[in-house]
């Protein structure tokens, strides 16, 4: 499965062959350099890891220095491994989104979704609260209700839908549209919403095969 780290820009729109304006989010994809290759003899499974991002030195220790020094080139903020890589590649080697997408693919993009903070049961579950404000009913439009009985069963189930954090999620965004390949500016275009911030990081992975309908063939902590 191959696959590349990237960062989120941003979202834009462009036309398509057929001049449907169609919605795409805009991700910086790398080039990512390769900074080891797990072996089965080495380290009991095959994968291959990847880095992406500038890190200044003097916020990198020294252990890592080493590991990136190993791989010829300068701290990356963000590392990943990625199992049966579909490149046969050597530590040491840049690859760019040209070499593992193509317009018209299919990838799923997997980031952090943006925090919310703690948040109570109307915005995190969509409840609607306990009724009208009105005959005494005193600051209790957002509260949840009851969540549980009293004797019977004496407590309250795990899994209750209550207050909590929101958000800062590992998520996953499946089949979505490569829509463009720009190898020369190493940006990657695929339609829809793929999770996380602006300048945030994500990885995208390449699925198999291809999807039938028309795409622009133009060719990038």
């Amino acid at each position: 499965m191959s696959a590349l780290i990237g960062r989120k820009l941003g979202m834009t729109s462009i036309f398509d062959e057929a001049g449907t304006n169609v919605v795409c989010t805009v991700i910086e994809m790398g080039p990512n350099v390769v900074t080891q290759v797990r072996t089965l003899e080495n380290d009991g499974y095959e994968a291959v890891q990847l880095a992406f991002g500038e890190k200044p030195e003097r916020r990198t220790s020294s252990a890592l220095r080493g590991h990136f020094g190993a791989a010829d080139t300068s701290p990356k903020r963000k590392v990943a491994e990625v199992k049966n890589y579909g490149l046969d590649v050597e530590r040491g080697d840049e690859i760019g989104v040209g070499q593992v997408f193509q317009a018209g693919e299919l990838v799923d993009v997997v980031g952090y979704s943006k925090g919310k903070g703690f948040q109570g049961v109307v915005k995190r579950h969509g409840f609607s609260g306990v009724g009208m404000r009105t005959h005494g009913q005193h600051n209790r439009g957002r509260a949840p209700g009851s969540i549980g009985a009293s004797s019977d069963p004496s407590r309250v189930f795990k899994g209750t839908r209550m207050g909590g954090r929101k958000g800062n999620s590992r998520v996953t965004v499946k089949n979505l549209l490569v829509a463009q390949v720009l190898p020369d500016h190493n940006l990657l275009l695929v339609q829809g919403a793929v999770p996380g911030p602006k300048n945030g990081f994500v990885q995208v992975f390449k699925k198999s095969g291809a999807f039938p309908g028309p795409a622009s063939t133009e060719e990038g902590e």
